[in-house]
């Protein structure tokens, strides 16, 4: 593969037997571990994903009269604008939680694809990768893929990578308690990191390793 330094990896059968092992470049699956990267990005990617929920009523919210509830001067009592003032019963809340906050943090792409190699590597290092020949499961039921990750000893949380060809046998996994599916593609540290295992195909590979070298031919 143009001189660069390859590793093996095995690749199993949906029987759960070794069929063979397949070269892939250390420059993509070998990176080194970089815990504060994968933080980083872990932490921006669930900070998306998190909307607001707690949300009170300012005074402009607030049910009520705008009209003063007594002349400015000469009653004795203190000025009051209206009733919906915070400090009164049933008045706007003052500096409260609002639907408005943005909790979204930025990281660039580059580093983004990085945590997602790292996450990968460690993933092999750890022997939590599994890796199959393909998908063809002779009856597309949930209870056949099931049976398939019963083969491959599979009983942690797994998140099951698709290739864009396989992405039909996705609605066959879906229903399978802790097994987690996303297009390959789309792969993420957050997914990557809340999963023990993960699993695979030779295509999937592959397109990892095609789209990390060639956005690093471009740099």
């Amino acid at each position: 593969m143009n001189n660069k330094k390859n590793m093996k990896i095995p690749v199993y059968n949906l029987e759960g037997k070794k069929t063979q092992e397949i070269e892939v470049a250390e420059a993509v699956f070998a990176l080194p571990s970089n815990d504060d990267l994968l933080h980083q990005a872990y932490v921006a990617i669930a900070a998306n994903k998190r909307s607001a929920i707690a949300h009170t009523k300012d005074r402009s919210e607030r049910s009520g009269s705008g009209k003063k509830p007594w002349r400015q001067k000469g009653t004795g009592n203190a000025r009051v604008g209206e009733k919906r003032n915070p400090v009164w019963r049933k008045g706007g809340v003052a500096f409260g939680p609002t639907k408005d906050r943005n909790f979204s943090k930025n990281i660039n792409r580059k580093m983004k694809q990085k945590a997602i190699l790292i996450s990968l590597a460690e993933k092999i290092r750890k022997e939590d990768l599994v890796v199959v020949e393909d998908f063809k499961i002779k009856e597309k039921k949930t209870k056949d893929f099931a049976k398939v990750l019963d083969s491959l000893k599979i009983s942690n949380r797994v998140l099951v990578g698709f290739d864009e060809t396989e992405k039909d046998i996705r609605l066959y996994s879906r229903n399978l308690e802790n097994v987690s599916n996303i297009l390959t593609r789309n792969l993420n540290v957050y997914d990557l990191l809340n999963n023990k295992k993960l699993l695979l195909t030779k295509t999937s590979m592959e397109f990892i390793e095609k789209r990390a070298l060639g956005e690093q031919q471009v740099k």
